[in-house]
């Protein structure tokens, strides 16, 4: 189960930069909780996927792996939801013109905005840490909290743009469009690759992306699991 490490990103992360973040029994682990729902096994042996069942039973909850191809059966867990998503990179991006509004860091502060701009718009899993994955930035009108983008998954040599989303009081004025260049500007800077996933099925935001300069690389296969 080698290869590239965005072939496996969840277990390439968990096991590589953000190992801290995993609770592992065995030969598999989960993102805490408070991170986010990630989960992942070393092998198919019965072993270790008994292992991840016990892990998702452990914690409660759903987990969600994200891997080339479908899981077999996990002891203990049922399948909530299955999707196929795009994995794309962006080798080069497109330029990134000065934004013509302010970009501002966001920490903890911000974070009781940050999770509520997520619960409302759901640009995917958001927990009460997931903020503190990597780094994230918004734009604020008024004092709102009106569109953030930043950082999860970080596999040795990539990290993941996500978390993007824009309230919708301020949809359609180019915000989360610009700050994935922002946090993508950023992570290329360091000498890394942006990737991030998207639902294969989401072509608007597939062409958006595409603009942006992320192109495919590989399908990846969402399978959420929760305790039976």
């Amino acid at each position: 189960m080698g290869g590239h490490p965005l072939d496996r990103p969840v277990w390439s992360a968990l096991t590589g930069r953000q190992a801290e973040l995993a609770k592992v029994d065995g030969g598999a682990l989960r993102m805490h909780p408070d991170f986010g729902l990630f989960a992942a096994a070393a092998d198919h042996e019965p072993a270790t996927l008994a292992a991840l069942g016990r892990l998702v039973r452990a914690h409660g909850g759903e987990v969600g792996l994200v891997e080339r191809f479908d899981p077999p059966p996990v002891p203990g867990t049922t399948v909530v939801k299955r999707a196929l998503c795009w994995q794309m990179v962006a080798e080069t991006l497109a330029e990134a013109k000065p934004a013509p509004f302010p970009i501002q860091p966001l920490t903890d502060a911000d974070a009781a905005d940050m999770l509520a701009l997520a619960t409302l718009t759901a640009p995917g899993p958001f927990f009460s840490r997931t903020h503190a994955l990597g780094d994230f930035v918004g734009v604020r009108i008024n004092g709102q909290l009106a569109a953030m983008a930043g950082e999860r998954l970080r596999p040795d040599g990539f990290t993941e743009v996500s978390g993007v989303c824009a309230h919708p009081d301020h949809r359609g004025k180019g915000y989360a469009a610009r700050l994935m260049l922002h946090v993508a500007g950023k992570i290329a800077e360091r000498g890394e690759t942006p990737f991030l996933h998207s639902y294969a099925d989401n072509a608007g935001a597939i062409v958006l992306y595409e603009a942006l300069g992320f192109r495919f690389r590989c399908e990846q296969v969402l399978t959420v699991l929760a305790p039976q």
